[in-house]
């Protein structure tokens, strides 16, 4: 697919967005509550948002609208709140697994080719 922004393609990239920031407030706030079993399940939310974008838009450019929705997430749950407090606690492994793990999902979804991107040969292998 070539990466021409049709008014389509702009409502797709934009629902990527608002789905990504929405599995992503999820994950972060699953990953403390069941932590190896919340971790697991929210990083493979956000694997399936990003491989969705990257399917459905034909372009690392659906990837990139998912994870910044994934990433405005976690920046809008980490700034205080007026009590003092932090919504998502920096104690503990798992926020930083799945930071980690949510980004390496997204490079790997963003640089993985499908079979739409290779060249098609008008020779055919012998059989």
């Amino acid at each position: 697919m070539t990466g021409t922004l049709t008014p389509g393609r702009i409502a797709a990239l934009l629902g990527l967005l608002v789905a990504g920031a929405v599995t992503g407030a999820a994950g972060w706030l699953v990953v403390d509550l069941w932590f190896p079993a919340g971790l697991l399940l929210a990083l493979l939310a956000v694997f399936g948002v990003f491989l969705a974008g990257r399917l459905a838009i034909g372009t690392g450019l659906g990837v990139g609208a998912g994870a910044a929705g994934w990433f405005l997430s976690y920046v809008v749950l980490s700034i205080p709140r007026p009590e003092g407090d932090f919504l998502l606690s920096s104690a503990g492994i798992g926020m930083y697994a799945y930071l980690l793990g949510g980004t390496v999902a997204a490079v790997m979804c963003a640089t993985v080719r499908g079979p739409a991107d290779r060249t098609v040969s008008a020779v055919r292998p012998g059989k």
